[in-house]
């Protein structure tokens, strides 16, 4: 996947203009080597985009910020077409689910448990979002469950679901700020969120 002069694959990312060069003068097979060099040893700035997934036959092409984290709080229940929206998230500690409390819930990982053990002790919802170990995990879940909507790098993104555009903008499109940065670890809060 190429994102803002960088190329995604299997999880690392490389510069799209030193992929290219280096590409123009070797044989195909380097290129593939040099696609696999560990991201962080090469990793942009933006890091690599997180796609916003629903099941293949949603309606939905694109939601807004607000939209998104009315999803996400439990604050909004169900989809235009009135299929209950399932939200499925990466295990705590994962950098993807980092990305997600910061950028979309505004939270860090204890602020987000206790709002979800407060709203279901008060049943306003049953209960959090599910919870996945791996992208592909989570992108079966979304494959399988209709009004499933999750998170997943553009790397560990394929033809079996849907991607939203968010406010308008595919993960594609270098304005789109919805990221994982390259060397995102722990659960420090950071005034990084969606407006």
């Amino acid at each position: 996947v190429y994102h803002a002069g960088r190329i995604y694959l299997l999880g690392h990312s490389i510069d799209a203009t030193a992929f290219h060069n280096t590409c123009s003068l070797a044989s195909s097979g380097l290129c593939i080597l040099l696609a696999l060099i560990p991201s962080d040893l090469n990793a942009g700035a933006l890091g690599e985009p997180l796609a916003i997934i629903v099941h293949k036959n949603s309606p939905v092409d694109s939601v807004t910020s607000d939209d998104l984290r009315k999803f996400c709080l439990g604050e909004r229940r169900h989809w235009s077409n009135n299929r209950k929206v399932t939200i499925v998230l990466r295990e705590p500690g994962q950098t993807e689910r980092v990305a997600i409390l910061h950028q979309v819930y505004g939270m860090n990982e204890s602020e987000f448990k206790r709002h979800f053990l407060q709203v279901t002790f008060t049943g306003e919802l049953q209960g959090a979002p599910k919870e996945l170990s791996t992208g592909l995990g989570v992108r079966r879940f979304v494959f399988n469950v209709p009004g499933a909507l999750g998170f997943v790098r553009m790397s560990d993104v394929d033809s079996s679901v849907k991607i939203l555009k968010l406010d308008g903008l595919a993960p594609t499109n270098s304005a789109y700020r919805l990221t994982v940065a390259p060397n995102q670890v722990g659960d420090s809060k950071q005034p990084n969120g969606l407006p």
